[in-house]
């Protein structure tokens, strides 16, 4: 049997993202167990549903196709004035339409978010959730990842952890997921 596929959602589109590079760890801890699939999000053009006809952006298509073949998904977010990021929240739009076809509907995720801050980007994280309950989406409640205090000397770019309690919630994190996934696409 194939290893199941998950979707990576970063709502970070910046290139030295914190949340890109925790999910580059995920990836590393998990690889065994299931693949991740960046998906990036950062060239999709607005939600309008007025184009979602026949001669809707190309860009929609590829990033539907490709949430399309992953089993389920993993979104990772930053904060952005108390809420999600814009690139995220549009996505998740994209993903949802056209209603009742969405590539997201309930699909099993998870949600992780990170930020040099204290609070971890915990508006961020939790503004996802009523996206996800309107979308079906299964999602796994623990353990709650906000991880706050996160920098360059404790995650490179390459998503190597080199803080030791961080390595170890976000393998925590990767764990419970795994065993999510295999639970919801076994």
């Amino acid at each position: 049997m194939a290893k199941p596929k998950v979707a990576f959602i970063c709502g970070s589109i910046r290139e030295k993202s914190f949340n890109r590079r925790l999910g580059k760890a995920v990836a590393a801890m998990t690889a065994d167990r299931f693949e991740i699939v960046d998906v990036p999000i950062g060239e999709l053009p607005l939600y309008n549903q007025d184009t979602d006809g026949d001669d809707r952006p190309p860009e929609w298509e590829a990033y539907r196709d490709m949430v399309r073949e992953c089993d389920a998904v993993l979104f990772a977010s930053p904060e952005y004035n108390r809420s999600m990021t814009g690139a995220l929240k549009n996505a998740i739009d994209v993903g949802s339409r056209p209603k009742g076809k969405g590539v997201l509907i309930g699909k099993p995720c998870a949600v992780f978010s990170a930020t040099p801050g204290s609070t971890g980007a915990e508006n961020g994280n939790l503004a996802l959730l009523p996206c996800i309950k309107t979308l079906d989406m299964p999602d796994m409640g623990q353990p709650e990842a906000y991880w706050g205090g996160v920098n360059d000397d404790k995650v490179a770019l390459d998503g190597t952890i080199a803080d030791a309690g961080l390595e170890k919630v976000v393998r925590q994190f990767a764990n419970a997921f795994a065993d999510y996934v295999e639970k919801h696409c076994g």
